[in-house]
Formats: structure tokens, sequence, C-alpha cells
């Protein structure tokens, strides 16, 4: 049985007092016990979330590591070595806004992908197609392809250590959400894709759903048999919202 995980991306969001704030609301929450929690904050607030819910049972993570694992001459990039000692345990690859908007192509994202596991960080590898893609019958080509990069270079044992995120970027933000059945279809052919290669590596990678999702859609998208979570973006950024669509996944 997977444990069920629910991740805050944050984005490029928060101040001191911001953040300040939102670590008050959720240490006010009450979290389901059979729910894995993790927050994904700009790096600038790493550490402050680290100190304000080290006391909880949260994995914090960053939403983006450089290609090389180790420091070095690498201008405003951070290195997984660096978040594994700032006491992240996560870092999203992948993400369609740094596909998209930053030029992360499949070789880069499967770069650092190898750079966070072998600082001892777990990836959560973001996959998913745009509204052209969609309606143009691509999504599980586009999907598979995204998926595909990371099994080519590094193996499929590596899932064993990682989470996958499908994240339609036509849902990213705008509302719009894959009705639970449309998740679910993308869901399952992500797992049966790792099981070709892996059986027991599929049946026990968590697939998160990401794309607007809210306390109100939560509880049908995470019913569905291989739906293991959310990674929830602005929802997120609200501490009471937050903890209701965990408490979904805990239901």
């Amino acid at each position: 049985m997977r444990r069920p995980l629910v991740a805050g991306n944050w984005k490029m969001h928060g101040t001191r007092a911001s953040v300040a704030e939102l670590i008050d609301g959720l240490r006010k929450q009450e979290w389901p016990v059979k729910v894995d929690v993790a927050v994904f904050p700009s790096c600038l607030h790493i550490a402050q979330v680290v100190e304000g819910l080290g006391d909880k049972a949260f994995a914090v993570g960053a939403q983006n590591c450089a290609v090389e694992p180790g420091q070095g001459a690498l201008t405003g990039e951070v290195a997984a070595s660096q978040l594994r000692d700032a006491a992240c345990s996560m870092v999203l690859v992948g993400h369609s806004e740094r596909r998209q908007a930053l030029g992360d192509s499949d070789q880069d994202v499967t770069s650092k992908f190898a750079a966070a596991q072998s600082c001892g960080l777990t990836p959560v590898l973001c996959v998913g197609e745009t509204l052209e893609q969609r309606e143009a019958g691509q999504t599980l080509e586009v999907v598979g392809r995204q998926l595909d990069a990371v099994i080519s270079a590094l193996g499929i044992k590596v899932f064993a250590e990682a989470l996958v995120a499908y994240e339609p970027v036509w849902a990213i933000g705008t509302g719009l959400t894959a009705s639970p059945e449309q998740a679910q279809h993308v869901h399952a052919a992500i797992r049966a894709q790792l099981a070709a290669h892996d059986a027991q590596v599929a049946g026990g990678v968590r697939i998160l759903y990401g794309g607007s999702v809210k306390a109100a859609n939560a509880a049908e998208l995470f019913g569905m048999p291989d739906i293991d979570g959310g990674l929830v973006g602005g929802a997120s950024l609200n501490a009471d919202e937050f903890g209701a669509i965990c408490r979904a996944a805990g239901n």
C-alpha cells in the first residue's frame, strides 16, 4: 500500500513576514497521521521553514537544483549538495514552468535528477503536456518521452527512490483541473510504462497529481487508484486550504 503524499510548491512567493505567517498557520492545522506532507519554499526561505517546522513531521524540499551535484563555478545556481546541507530532503526537477520559461531540456532534467539522488535527495520528476498537445492527442506520447528520458539514461531502479508528479500544463494556475478520470488515465499509463521495465518498482513509486488541486476536488482526485497524492500550487499558500487537502488525502 503506497502512503499518500501531499506537497506544497510555493513557487516564487513569500517574504520573511508572509512565510512566518504561513508557518504559524500550518502549525495550527490538524495533520492526518497516514499522509506524508512536504513543502517546497523558495531557496531564500528554506532555512526559515526548516526552523519553523522542524518539530513537525514535514519534509522540506527545493524547487530546483543545479545539473552538477557539487559546489563550483556556476553563478546563480544551487547545488543539490548545498540543499542537502540546508536540511532539504526532496527537490522538484522538470517542473513545466522551468521546462517552458527557462528552457530546461529532458537532458537537463535527467542531470538534475541524478545530481539530487547522488546527494541523498529524493527527486520529484514533473511531467505533463500542454493544452495544444492534449488536443492533438499527444498526452501519453509527451509524458512517456519525458519519463523515458530518465529511464533510458539512469535505469529503472532510480525510481525506487523517487516520485513522479503528473501536472498537465494547461491546468497549472488556470483554475482548470483534469477530471479524476483524465488524471487517472495518465497516472495508470505512467505506472504501466515503469512496470514494463520493473513491476516491483512501478508498484511502489508514488505518482502525484498537480494542477489546480484544491480542497473541493482533492478527495475525488485522490480516490483514484493510481493517484497517490498531490503537488499543490497556489492552494498551498493558504494554511487552512492546504490542511484540508492533506486531510482529504488521509480519507
